[in-house]
C-alpha cells in the first residue's frame, strides 16, 4: 500500500513538471531563482521542486497603442499625437530580464523619441511628414530595444491633434478650397456643355446643309429625267411617224399642229413656210382626211 502511494505521487510529480510549449511561444525556466533555459516549441520535462517558469513569452507580433502625448514643434505650437507601436519579442531572455516592464519601457521611450523628432519640425511639416517620423521613431524604437530582445518592426502615428484655434483655421481654409474646386468644377461644367451645345449646333448645321444640297440634287436629277423622257418620247414619235411614212396630209396636219404650239406662246413674229401660203388649199386638205 506505502509504494503505490508513494508510486502515485512520483506520477503526480512527473505529471506536474511536464511542460508543453505552444508554437510562436517561448518559456524562460529558472533554477533555484537564477536563468536556467529557455524552453521552445514542443514537448519538455522540468527538474521537480528546482526548476520553475518564469516567464511565458509570446513571440507573435503584438501591438501597443500608446495615448496621445504633448508634442512642442519648433515653432512653439502645442499639440497631441497617439502612435501605435508593432514590435516581436527576438530574445525571450532579454524580454524577461532586460528591463522590468517592457511595454511600458516601450512607451516612454516613443514619447521621448517623438518628442525630439517633432521639436524639430514646424507645424506645417509636422502635418504634411507623417511618413518622415514614422520611419525615424521605428528606426531609433529598434536600435535602442535590441538589448530588450525586441524588434520594432514600425510605428505608425494615428492622429495629430492641433491646438483649437489652428483646428479652426485649418477647417476654414480646407472649406475655402473645397468651395474653389467646386467653382472650378462648375465653371468647367459649364464651359463643357458650351462647347457640347456649340458641337452639337455645329453638327446640325451640316446635316441641314447636307440635307438641302441632296434635296436640291434630287430635284435637278428629277428635272434632267424628265426633260430626257420627254425628248426621248419625242423621238420615239418622230421615229414612229417616219416608219408610218405618213402621206402628204398627215404632214400638213403635223405642221399645223406645231404651228398652233407656235402662235400660242410668247413670239411676235410667226414664219411660215412656202409650202403652207396656200391656206385655203391646206384647209380643204385637211377636212379631206379627215373626213377619210
Amino acid at each position: 500500500m506505502i509504494w503505490f502511494i508513494v508510486l502515485l505521487i512520483a506520477i503526480i510529480i512527473v505529471v506536474r513538471n511536464i511542460v508543453i510549449v505552444p508554437q510562436s511561444n517561448a518559456y524562460v525556466v529558472e533554477r533555484l531563482g537564477k536563468y536556467s533555459k529557455t524552453l521552445e516549441a514542443g514537448f519538455h520535462l522540468k527538474v521537480p521542486f528546482i526548476e520553475r517558469i518564469a516567464k511565458r513569452v509570446s513571440l507573435k507580433e503584438q501591438v501597443a497603442d500608446f495615448p496621445p502625448q504633448p508634442v512642442i514643434t519648433r515653432d512653439n505650437v502645442t499639440m497631441q499625437i497617439d502612435t501605435v507601436v508593432f514590435f516581436q519579442v527576438m530574445d525571450a531572455t532579454l524580454y524577461t530580464y532586460g528591463v522590468n516592464n517592457p511595454i511600458s519601457a516601450i512607451e516612454s521611450l516613443s514619447a521621448t523619441t517623438l518628442r525630439n523628432i517633432i521639436g524639430e519640425l514646424e507645424l506645417d511639416h509636422t502635418l504634411t511628414s507623417r511618413d518622415t517620423i514614422n520611419s525615424k521613431i521605428t528606426s531609433i524604437l529598434d536600435e535602442a530595444t535590441d538589448k530588450w530582445g525586441i524588434k520594432v518592426n514600425r510605428v505608425e502615428v494615428k492622429n495629430i491633434i492641433p491646438p483649437r484655434e489652428i483646428q479652426d483655421a485649418m477647417e476654414k481654409q480646407m472649406k475655402a478650397e473645397r468651395e474653389k474646386r467646386a467653382m472650378i468644377l462648375t465653371a468647367e461644367g459649364e464651359k463643357q456643355a458650351a462647347i457640347t451645345a456649340a458641337e452639337g449646333e455645329k453638327q446640325s448645321a451640316i446635316l441641314r446643309g447636307e440635307a438641302i444640297k441632296q434635296q436640291r440634287i434630287l430635284e435637278a436629277q428629277g428635272e434632267a429625267e424628265a426633260i430626257l423622257a420627254v425628248q426621248r418620247a419625242e423621238a420615239d414619235a418622230i421615229q414612229l411617224l417616219n416608219e408610218a411614212n405618213p402621206t402628204q396630209k398627215v404632214l400638213t396636219l403635223r405642221s399645223l399642229e406645231a404651228l398652233g404650239k407656235v402662235a400660242d406662246g410668247k413670239a411676235t413674229k410667226l414664219i411660215i413656210p412656202s409650202e403652207m401660203q396656200n391656206l385655203a388649199g391646206t384647209v380643204t386638205s385637211i377636212k379631206e382626211m379627215l373626213t377619210d
